[in-house]
């Protein structure tokens, strides 16, 4: 008897053109680390009195379907997760093109994500996934994934797939080697390690249904946040703290084939850090920071990506 292997799993995505509704083709095969994508419907204990002290059989709640897919930061994979996160970019070039996303939109594509484990064999497919949140980290070294928390309406196991054959995509994967980080254009030196969040704040629209699913996930008031720990080196961002005036962070991965990833943050506010002496090693101070929109550029942050994809 052939057991679930967590080795053999794959997972496959499209856009959906009808929210919860998986499209008949066009899924991609997507590399991933881990899934915690799954459907669940918890039991409600029966309240019932008069019936001895045996409880009577439970009833069934709402269908609950969410969870996070850890991916890596590669140069043509992760625009699927940039798309799901700002919605369609503006694409220029001709080869290699140009991706841009900007933050904003007031609607965001949904996915249906095939996950399959062949040897059992099971076939979950989730529809109406709507990406919640994307966080990544920046560090000197070790693996660079980023973590996309999506909400799904629901869940169908089959023993089949339902997606095909899908499309495969050359991996090209990015590495905390290839990072840097920029300040108002100008390297930003002594950071030790940085990490960004992007959040849609999905507002789930948990309407009466006979299927127990929700009817969709509306984004709202949008969040990017973050923080930074430098070496205390000088007063740059501590006087910009104190200041209360915003700087432009650009978080950056370029590839020496020429693909690379650009995520610029346009207005990003620090508050004034606790400045401690821990010891005799090195002082550190951590900068939790938010970013707001920019007046002058009218969004809060603009993620490109460039590589030899034509269309997402």
């Amino acid at each position: 008897m052939a057991r679930a292997q967590g080795a053999r799993a794959q997972m496959a995505l499209a856009f959906e053109t009808v929210y919860g509704t998986p499209p008949a083709g066009g899924f991609t095969k997507m590399p991933f680390a881990s899934t915690t994508l799954g459907a669940e419907q918890p039991l409600l204990n029966s309240e019932l009195l008069g019936y001895g002290r045996d409880p009577l059989a439970p009833i069934k709640d709402a269908v609950t379907a969410d969870g996070d897919v850890v991916v890596p930061l590669d140069a043509e994979a992760f625009g699927f997760w940039l798309k799901a996160a700002f919605g369609a970019p503006t694409t220029t070039g001709t080869g290699p093109w140009t991706h841009e996303f900007q933050s904003g939109s007031w609607t965001l594509p949904s996915l249906s994500i095939e996950t399959g484990m062949p040897e059992v064999p099971r076939y979950a497919m989730y529809s109406g996934c709507v990406l919640d949140q994307i966080n990544w980290q920046m560090q000197r070294s070790g693996l660079l994934t980023a973590t996309a928390r999506l909400v799904a309406q629901g869940e169908t196991v089959a023993t089949t797939t339902s997606a095909g054959t899908p499309a495969a995509l050359e991996l090209k994967r990015f590495g905390h080697f290839n990072g840097s980080i920029t300040r108002n254009g100008s390297a930003l030196g002594s950071v030790v390690s940085a990490d960004i969040t992007y959040a849609n704040n999905l507002d789930r629209i948990e309407t009466i249904r006979s299927d127990g699913r929700i009817d969709g996930a509306d984004p709202s008031i949008a969040a990017l946040t973050g923080s930074i720990e430098v070496r205390f080196a000088d007063s740059t961002l501590v006087t910009q703290a104190i200041n209360g005036d915003p700087c432009e962070l650009e978080f950056a991965y370029v590839l020496p084939s020429g693909e690379s990833f650009t995520f610029t943050v346009h207005a990003v506010y620090l508050p004034r850090p606790r400045i401690e002496i821990s010891g005799p090693q090195g002082v550190q101070a951590t900068f939790d920071w938010q970013a707001a929109r920019d007046s002058v550029v009218g969004r809060m942050c603009t993620a490109t990506l460039i590589n030899d994809i034509e269309v997402y």
